[in-house]
């Protein structure tokens, strides 16, 4: 019960008992004590495992240790611990989270997969990991603490080594990424892919340097500006391995490119088909069926545009227009009529056509005879090629010798 929620006028008239967590080591000991009053054989690390498991709960401790008697037969060992908890072994947490720390991907993934094969859930895994972490930074930071008497041999030696080996700054961001990770691997429809996901980020995370070492290196090696005309070759490799060991490398902005000037659009049409040619084909949809044209001069456009019309469709296009053309372009709006649309213009100059073609004797005869023939589209016949001429069919030209 959370004692905050009880009023004040409750808890005075009880008598109150603060339950408090049991330390790991001393539930081990008392479910150590329990296993042999059973006549069961448990191991310490087994025990070490539910203790663990228990989180300082006496009651569920005894609940795991009961299961674990019942699923051993009276032998309880750890690998039937880790399977009945769906745990990882400990040895291929260290090796996963070494795997990891060194880039090893391809080992890594294999050493997850392999978990997941056995039954871990890959959450627990990052689990493992992130109290795998958490011991590193406190013997780091109190070396002492790797000999306590429930620490395993292996994992004295190996733990001390990695602590050593590894950095404050490394093992905090390993603590962020998996604490992170761990709720994205929960809430991820393949909890699997969300783990794999996890370790690339922090592997590629673990070369970068820490921001200290980042300015340090700026300091002592300022990236000279490249000579006129010289361009600076890429860095071998990219990503974090190009930073790795707490190097960094530079690479100069390449100079802009000056773009050419497009020249100035004589006519309100030229204009909307300006944006259809560089790739805007939202702004020239609108420009030529939501606007009704008030005035047009090179440099100056005055619209009224419709309600659908976006907001902003004057300042967008005045600025893509003075960018293209290199000249200032003023676009404002006006509340006068102003002409019909580019649209509505092109629809009425179809239907003229349609009409012009409908009056012709050979459409007409063609409707004539087909009656549910329509004129679906009119377009200009193409000029008639001049014949080629014949030399042969040209009269006789006199010689120079004969008399005309």
């Amino acid at each position: 019960t959370e004692i905050r929620k009880v009023p004040i006028t409750v808890l005075s008239r009880c008598q109150r008992f603060d339950l408090k967590r049991v330390d790991s080591e001393m539930l081990a000991a008392h479910f150590a004590n329990i296993a042999e009053k059973e006549g069961a054989k448990a191991d310490p690390g087994a025990l070490a495992l539910i203790a663990r498991a228990a989180d300082g709960s006496v009651r569920d401790g005894l609940s795991l240790l009961d299961q674990a008697i019942a699923h051993g037969q009276g032998q309880v060992d750890e690998a039937l611990v880790r399977d009945m908890l769906g745990l990882a072994d400990r040895v291929r947490t260290f090796d996963l989270f070494e795997s990891v720390m060194k880039g090893e991907m391809a080992q890594a993934l294999d050493l997850l997969g392999q978990s997941y094969a056995s039954g871990a859930d890959p959450a627990v895994v990052l689990e493992d990991m992130l109290e795998l972490v958490h011991w590193l930074t406190r013997v780091k930071l109190a070396p002492q603490l790797a000999q306590a008497p429930g620490v395993a041999e292996a994992e004295r030696v190996r733990g001390g080594s990695m602590a050593s080996a590894l950095s404050m700054a490394s093992l905090t961001k390993a603590w962020q990424m998996l604490l992170k990770g761990l709720g994205e691997t929960r809430n991820a429809p393949s909890p699997l892919s969300a783990a794999e996901m996890v370790l690339i980020r922090l592997a590629f995370a673990a070369d970068l340097p820490n921001p200290a070492d980042a300015v340090d290196a700026i300091r002592r090696n300022p990236p000279q500006a490249p000579s006129q005309g010289q361009p600076t070759p890429p860095p071998p490799g990219g990503g974090a391995r190009a930073m790795a060991g707490g190097g960094a490398s530079y690479e100069s902005a390449p100079a802009p490119v000056a773009q050419a000037r497009l020249p100035m659009p004589q006519s309100f049409a030229e204009t909307v088909a300006l944006f259809a040619e560089r790739m805007e084909p939202v702004l020239h949809a609108h420009l030529q069926a939501s606007v009704n044209l008030v005035h047009f001069e090179p440099g100056r456009i005055e619209i009224n545009p419709m309600a659908h019309a976006p907001k902003d469709l004057a300042n967008r296009a005045g600025s893509l227009l003075s960018e293209w053309t290199g000249k200032r372009w003023v676009v404002s709006i006006s509340n006068k009529q102003g002409a019909e649309t580019l649209r509505s213009q092109e629809l009425e100059q179809v239907a003229r056509q349609k009409a012009d073609a409908a009056r012709h004797p050979l459409v007409q005869a063609v409707l004539a005879a087909f009656p549910d023939a329509s004129i679906e589209a009119v377009r200009a016949a193409p000029a008639p090629e001049a014949a080629p001429v014949s030399f042969d069919t040209l009269p006789d030209m006199p010689n120079q010798d004969e008399d005309l």
